[in-house]
C-alpha cells in the first residue's frame, strides 16, 4: 500500500531546495513521508513531552541546508531553537515586544512582495524571483499569545500570526508554528483552518487533538490521544482536505542538531560572501 504522501522522485543536485518536498517521517506502514513546504503552512500540537519540538528541529535542519530560504526563528523558551542561532537571519527569545516587531517586519516584506507580483502580473513567488523564501518557525505559540506581556500586546501578536499565515503563503513566507497547549483560547478555529499541513502529536484528550487537526476527526477514530505516551514523535499529519496518517516523525539528537546547525551556518555564510549581481544584492 503505497503512503498518501509520497514524495515524487526529485533529480539529484548539488543543493537542497525548499521547492522540494521535505523528509518527515515514515508512516504506520514504514514508507517514507514527505511534506511539501512551499506555499503551505504547519501547524504542530501536542503535550509536552510529545515531540513537537523534535519534529520542529527536523523542519529546521532541512530548512536550514536549503539555500533558497531564509530563517526567521521566535523561540519563547530560547532553548529549543537555540542551536540554529548561527543559520538565521532573526533569532527571537522570549521577548514579546522583539517578536512583534519581527512580525510586523515580515508583514511589511509580505506586502512589498505583493506590490512587486502586482507588477509583474503574477499571482505567486517562483524559484526565479530575485527573492527567497522566508521559513518562519514559532516555538510555543503560548508564550507569545497567553504568557508574557499584557492582554493588547498577546493580542497584537496573534493578530500579526494571523495575517502572515492567511497571506504569506503565495509570495514564499512559510510559517511553522508549535504549541504544548493546544486548546481553544491558544488555538482559535479561524486560525487553525488557515494551516494546511497539522501535525498532532500525544494529547491527553480528543477535544486537544480535534483542536489541532479539526473538529470531529476524533469521533472517525483519528485521535491523537491513542498514542503511547513512550511513543515520542508519533502523531497523525493531515494536509489539505485528506484524512489524518499516522506518522513517526524523524528525530534529530542535541549531537545531530549541534552538526547539521554549523554546517549550514557555514554553507550560509560561505554563499553571503561570493559576489552577487546587482539585482540579488538590492534585493
Amino acid at each position: 500500500m503505497s503512503s498518501p504522501f509520497a514524495r515524487p522522485n526529485i533529480p539529484v543536485g548539488p543543493s537542497m531546495s525548499i521547492f522540494d518536498p521535505l523528509f518527515l517521517g515514515i508512516d504506520e506502514f514504514g514508507h517514507p513521508v514527505y511534506l511539501p513546504l512551499i506555499y503551505r503552512n504547519l501547524l504542530i500540537g501536542g503535550e509536552p513531552g510529545a515531540g513537537k519540538s523534535s519534529l520542529l528541529n527536523t523542519i529546521i535542519g532541512t530548512a536550514a541546508l536549503c539555500t533558497d530560504v531564509r530563517l526567521c526563528l521566535l523561540d519563547g523558551k530560547l532553548v529549543e531553537l537555540g542551536l540554529w542561532k548561527g543559520c538565521a537571519d532573526v533569532f527571537v527569545g522570549p521577548d514579546l515586544d522583539l517578536a512583534i516587531l519581527t512580525l510586523e517586519r515580515l508583514q511589511t516584506v509580505m506586502d512589498n512582495r505583493y506590490t512587486f507580483l502586482d507588477s509583474v502580473r503574477r499571482q505567486k513567488f517562483i524559484p526565479a524571483d530575485v527573492f527567497e523564501a522566508i521559513l518562519v518557525a514559532i516555538d510555543e505559540i503560548a508564550c507569545f499569545s497567553a504568557t508574557m506581556g499584557d492582554k493588547k500586546d498577546q493580542e497584537r501578536f496573534m493578530v500579526l500570526l494571523r495575517d502572515l499565515v492567511a497571506r504569506g503563503r503565495a509570495v514564499g513566507i512559510i510559517v511553522i508554528a508549535a504549541t504544548q497547549r493546544p486548546s481553544s483560547d491558544i488555538i482559535l478555529p479561524s486560525l487553525r483552518d488557515l494551516f494546511a499541513w497539522r501535525f498532532a502529536g500525544r494529547c491527553t484528550n480528543d477535544v486537544s487533538s480535534d483542536i489541532v487537526l479539526g473538529h470531529g476527526w476524533a469521533a472517525k477514530g483519528y485521535s491523537s490521544n491513542t498514542v503511547d505516551p513512550q511513543n515520542q514523535g508519533c502523531g497523525f499529519l493531515i494536509g489539505e482536505g485528506g484524512t489524518p496518517g499516522l506518522v513517526k516523525a524523524a528525530y534529530l539528537t542535541n549531537e545531530d542538531i549541534i552538526r547539521v546547525a554549523d554546517y549550514a551556518a557555514w554553507v550560509r555564510r560561505t554563499r553571503a560572501a561570493k559576489p552577487t549581481t546587482g539585482l540579488r544584492a538590492v534585493a
